[in-house]
């Protein structure tokens, strides 16, 4: 297993594309910062919007450009046959791979967060329990998506698994356009199917909380537990059936 955690991490350092995402990142970063010149009535607004974005919109290109390559990698490279010939059963090698690139998220997103809340700090910019909250709903996102790229790339190509990865991301964000669309129509069937239809995907528009900072609407406690247990009970199924695929999957020589 150690074996796997390492070959991992060294797989994730050696890619160049994320090296690539890291120093468009710090350039947005400087960027934020000196966005409060530009700006006269909503300079706070505008630095914790533009962070909470920018965090999220990299590390979304680099869950999948970066992590749908890995699997495909130990294919193609057949370094997967060397790990699977140990006494090693394959959830393990899914579950210490998944894990060990939610840890490289964690991390860096970590840090970023830090430098985040240091700019609101030292911008004078209260930092409301909803910028927390946003934070670690950007995280619990990010690594459903790693879930998802793991599961689609265990029967689809390393191209379609992003496609399809994309399509997900974007319709969980889309669901209440979809039901006003709805309503709209007077539709009561597309009403339901879109309503069932929201129970297959995750639930990032419910994680999506950048539009309610210093707004008038009071989110209580309850609907973050809600969104931190559906999100795990998710993340749990998704692995749960990328285990399942794995383990009987063939690899030819």
């Amino acid at each position: 297993m150690l074996n796997i955690a390492l070959n991992t991490f060294k797989e994730i350092i050696r890619n160049k594309f994320l090296y690539l995402i890291l120093v468009f990142a710090f350039l947005f970063i400087i960027l934020s910062i000196s966005l409060w010149k530009l700006t006269i009535w909503e300079d706070s607004k505008v630095v914790v919007d533009f962070w909470i974005a920018m965090i999220e919109i990299f590390w979304l290109i680099g869950v999948l450009f970066v992590w749908s390559q890995l699997l495909f990698k130990e294919i193609e490279w057949k370094t997967i046959f060397l790990i699977l010939s140990k006494p090693i059963k394959r959830y393990e090698f899914i579950l210490w791979k998944f894990l060990w690139f939610s840890f490289v998220i964690f991390l860096i997103t970590f840090l970023q967060s830090i430098l985040y809340l240091w700019v609101l700090y030292f911008k004078a910019i209260p930092i409301e329990s909803l910028i927390i909250f946003s934070l670690v709903f950007i995280f619990l996102k990010l690594i459903i998506l790693v879930a998802l790229v793991l599961f689609f790339s265990t029967f689809m190509s390393n191209i379609l698994t992003i496609v399809i990865s994309m399509l997900v991301y974007f319709i969980s964000h889309s669901f209440s356009l979809l039901l006003d669309l709805a309503i709209k129509m007077k539709n009561e069937f597309l009403e339901i199917f879109v309503k069932f239809l929201q129970l297959l995907f995750p639930p990032f528009e419910a994680m999506n909380l950048k539009d309610y900072i210093w707004s008038f609407v009071k989110i209580e406690n309850i609907y973050y537990i809600q969104n931190i247990a559906y999100s795990l009970v998710y993340l749990a199924l998704i692995l749960f059936f990328t285990v399942l695929i794995f383990n009987r999957k063939k690899f030819e020589n």
